[in-house]
């Protein structure tokens, strides 16, 4: 079965199989550039352009208990579009999400205390939340914490879970309390 090619948009009141699955490669692939801008140093215009024009590994190793190795597997590639706007927007707001992340932490905590992934997912699930209208905020907090998963296996998973939905409740009340 294929995907739709990126070209293929929502319908309204749908969405077309296979787009979710771009955005949800284009939020990794996100949080792995806004990781290494803040690591690295490297500049917004220079990950984005490693991640645009060089891709983000096509394929990933994964153990098959079946066969007891690693095989390769395909990777979906990430809605550039989203991409962009992610790497780009968390970018320039960067002060203003983390003071609210600040705010959505036990007293005393700072984002600095946190490890850089989690920062990473926290500003990129805050920013969508904020500007991503489009997006219901169940879907961007779902999403963010199968991000984390992707790192942790531990308590982050949770951290990220009440940070964005307390935000969530925050920014878009009225989603949140219909049914």
């Amino acid at each position: 079965m294929t995907e739709p090619s990126d070209s293929a948009h929502v319908i309204p009141g749908r969405v077309v199989p296979g787009m979710v699955r771009h955005r949800t490669a284009a939020r990794l692939a996100a949080v792995q550039a806004l990781y290494q801008i803040e690591i690295a140093g490297a500049s917004v215009e220079q990950v984005l352009r490693d991640c645009l024009h060089h891709g983000i590994s096509t394929h990933a190793l994964v153990d098959d208990p079946d066969i007891g190795n690693e095989v390769a597997i395909d990777l979906v590639k990430p809605d550039t579009d989203l991409l962009s706007a992610l790497v780009r927007g968390v970018s320039g707001r960067q002060a203003d999400i983390d003071s609210l992340i600040i705010e959505s932490l036990a007293p005393g905590w700072r984002p600095e205390r946190l490890e850089a992934v989690v920062r990473s997912i926290l500003r990129a699930g805050i920013w969508e939340l904020q500007e991503r209208a489009e997006t219901p905020p169940r879907v961007i907090i779902s999403e963010y914490v199968d991000v984390a998963r992707a790192f942790y296996d531990g308590p982050e998973t949770g951290l990220v879970n009440a940070v964005l939905d307390r935000l969530a409740r925050s920014l878009r009340p009225e989603e949140l309390h219909r049914r």
